[in-house]
């Protein structure tokens, strides 16, 4: 799909835009480095840069930013080309999906990159969000590139393999990852001796994508489907964390059934777009507190 946007004053104004709504987009649980600013907008670093995501009206302002980088970087990770409005129509035609994108109407899937989204979501196992951004920026502040500063505040690009692969596990964790130091180190080791192509994974089926992530220490089936949506662009995979356990048993399953039998569901019931129908009833869930027990 196309769309109208004018460039100014280091912005891009997408014009009469839908389906893109940026709470729903950076809150829904994909991404970790975006932060939500005292005007309502939001600011992350993307491939080391820093850009502001703000809605006014019916126009996204990008600020920033500039047309090349809009036609280089920002159209294919906001996935712009994607119909959305036909993905909808599709899902909606289950009752309770068509609740859960009223609601969340303005979610869209991130391109995001492979090596961070496999460090990112090895960080989440049975973590917060916040202790997660935690992590993720103090690591990126310690062993990133600085980028520059924006509105007050210092930008850290996201650190390469080689240079956490070069660090002692007592000075990863001491980036407030806990457990989790020891699979990361491992990661940064498995890509930077080439044990593992994390950037060619894309290109292979999402069922043997979903194998070679699992070499990964630290890396189950949930934290595979999480690298798998939302850096690979594998729409038919199917996350399945503790809301999306309860709202697929409110719904749609007997209590307590497990998880292979929740994601064989998923799959055969939502299909191509099962990661576009996870994002929705994760979303639903999460913020109306949807199967979560007195």
């Amino acid at each position: 799909m196309r769309y109208d946007f004018i460039e100014k004053d280091d912005k891009i104004i997408m014009k009469d835009i839908s389906n893109f709504e940026p709470k729903h987009v950076f809150e829904c649980g994909q991404c970790f480095r975006w932060n939500r600013e005292n005007d309502g907008s939001y600011t992350g670093v993307v491939y080391d840069k820093i850009l502001n995501v703000k809605k006014v009206g019916n126009d996204v302002i990008l600020s920033n930013t500039n047309k090349e980088d809009f036609e280089s970087i920002w159209y294919n990770y906001f996935d712009l080309d994607r119909d959305c409005d036909e993905i909808k129509a599709k899902l909606s035609k289950d009752s309770i999906l068509k609740k859960a994108i009223e609601f969340g109407e303005g979610i869209r899937i991130l391109r995001q990159d492979e090596w961070e989204i496999l460090i990112s979501f090895i960080t989440s196992a049975n973590n917060r969000i916040p202790m997660i951004k935690r992590a993720l920026e103090t690591l990126s502040e310690k062993y990133g590139r600085f980028i520059d500063e924006y509105n007050g505040k210092k930008y850290y690009s996201f650190p390469k393999a080689k240079d956490l692969n070069s660090l002692s596990l007592d000075e990863i964790k001491k980036c407030h990852t806990g457990f989790r130091g020891k699979y990361i180190l491992s990661a940064a080791n498995i890509i930077e001796n080439k044990e593992i192509d994390i950037y060619a994974i894309k290109n292979i089926s999402t069922e043997d994508g979903r194998k070679e992530l699992l070499l990964f220490p630290g890396v189950g089936p949930k934290v595979a489907d999480c690298i798998l949506l939302f850096s690979m662009n594998k729409p038919d995979a199917f996350p399945i964390d503790v809301w999306v356990k309860r709202v697929m048993e409110y719904f749609y399953l007997d209590e307590d059934t497990n998880l292979k039998d929740i994601q064989k569901y998923a799959q055969d019931k939502f299909r191509e777009l099962a990661g576009f129908a996870q994002q929705y009833l994760f979303y639903y869930a999460r913020e109306l507190g949807i199967g979560k027990k007195k």
